[in-house]
């Protein structure tokens, strides 16, 4: 199946390109979110039409990211308080939605689908301090420190 891409996605292409993807890809998840149109004559040109007001969204949406990407590396420490037993081992563990709402606390707008806990993490069980990877935009990544400390 042959889409228009209407934004960039990663590993896949840039606004503008025709790219052949598997049909249940572009049927159940490229054209519902918006992310491409059918490869058509009609589709192909009503594409190039709007081509300019697409970039100019791709471009105030990669600013916007980058804007929120230089307040998430101006925050401190963000704390994150938790239950803590012996050996500084959390009672249930600290994850993205917490993280998430930790920093939008702090003043920063975060959702928690935003939040990439490595693979090793997962979900943090100890008291410490950790960097963990924000993913605002395809071309913005952001790193966020965050201390989890014991309850008092």
């Amino acid at each position: 199946m042959e889409v228009i891409l209407l934004e960039k996605v990663k590993n896949l292409g840039n606004l503008g390109d025709k790219v052949d993807v598997k049909p249940g890809y572009g049927r159940n998840f490229l054209i519902p979110t918006g992310k491409a149109a059918s490869a058509t004559v009609a589709n192909l040109a009503a594409f190039e039409a709007r081509r300019a007001e697409l970039e100019k969204t791709q471009q105030d949406a990669l600013a916007a990211a980058q804007a929120r990407a230089a307040k998430l590396e101006a925050l401190a420490v963000v704390a994150i308080p938790s239950k803590v037993g012996t050996e500084g081992k959390l009672f249930g563990s600290v994850s993205a939605p917490d993280i998430a709402k930790a920093v939008s606390a702090a003043g920063v707008e975060l959702s928690k689908h935003e939040v990439r806990l490595s693979i090793g993490h997962g979900h943090i069980r100890h008291i410490g301090e950790y960097d963990v990877e924000v993913h605002l935009h395809t071309d913005v990544n952001a790193m966020v420190k965050i201390q989890v400390v014991a309850e008092a």
